[in-house]
């Protein structure tokens, strides 16, 4: 149940919501998790909007954007690594209008350590992750 925040100059995304149900979209897809409530309500992306005199590089330019992911440790092996940068890349450009800002457009991925996962008020084993969406699959089934 990965969270996503975007960092970008105010205005570089023409709807930041719909960015935001992309992106969550997505790795949800890329993860290949059940589709069950546990996981779409607990899966989420957020845009913050910087003033473009808050962000940037040497020469000053404040076009780029910085989207960090955090996901339970081991949830992405390497081919889904290499997806989640490549399709978030370009759902950002797509969302900027502007297929240049993949150029500029940083993903990083971070695992929060067993046990470093928290839902609910209760911080989480994978396997503890694991059994409550067993449980969830069961109950609709």
């Amino acid at each position: 149940m990965p969270m996503i925040d975007v960092y970008a100059a105010a205005g570089t995304f023409g709807d930041p919501k719909k960015l935001a149900q992309e992106l969550a979209s997505t790795l949800m897809a890329i993860e290949k998790v059940p589709d069950i409530p546990m996981f779409r309500k607990n899966t989420a992306a957020f845009v913050h909007e910087l003033s473009a005199d808050h962000l940037s590089n040497v020469d000053g330019d404040s076009t780029y954007v910085r989207v960090q992911v955090l996901t339970n440790a081991g949830a992405l092996d390497r081919d889904k690594q290499l997806a989640v940068v490549r399709q978030l890349t370009d759902l950002v450009a797509t969302a900027a209008g502007d297929p240049s800002q993949a150029e500029r457009t940083w993903v990083l991925l971070s695992e929060a350590p067993e046990g470093g996962w928290g839902l609910a008020g209760h911080a989480n084993t994978n396997a503890e992750l694991v059994a409550a969406a067993r449980a969830q699959i069961a109950e609709l089934r």
